[in-house]
Formats: structure tokens, sequence, C-alpha cells
């Protein structure tokens, strides 16, 4: 059994849901880990947490608890 995302134009088909997470999940601009759940977007670009945008120069951001 298969299923769809549907995603920025295009559709992709998985089996499961590990390799859609592997294949679909951004990766943090700083540490470069893959961003499961909660991340933060700043100006177009994704960090895992506030701490990783602060390290690239990011002001401003927090994690929401």
């Amino acid at each position: 059994m298969t299923f769809e995302v549907h995603a920025q134009g295009a559709v992709h088909v998985f089996d499961c849901f590990a390799c859609a997470i592997h294949r679909m999940a951004p990766i943090c601009e700083h540490c470069r880990v893959q961003i499961i759940g909660q991340g933060v977007e700043v100006e177009g670009h994704w960090f895992c947490g506030a701490h990783c945008a602060r390290a690239e120069g990011k002001v401003g951001i927090v994690d929401k608890v």
C-alpha cells in the first residue's frame, strides 16, 4: 500500500512514513540535522531551532515551548 505526498507542485509516492520523512524533512542549515517536527524558518532558511538560527547570525529568534 502506497500513499502520495503533494508538496511544492510535485507528487511523491511512498510506501512507509519513515521513507517519506527521510525524503521530505528539511535539513538544518547550521548543524545539518534533519528537521522532524518543529523547526524554525527564517527568511527562507530552515534551522532545527533558535540556537542554530542565532549561530548563523539570525536575530530575534526564540524557540516555542
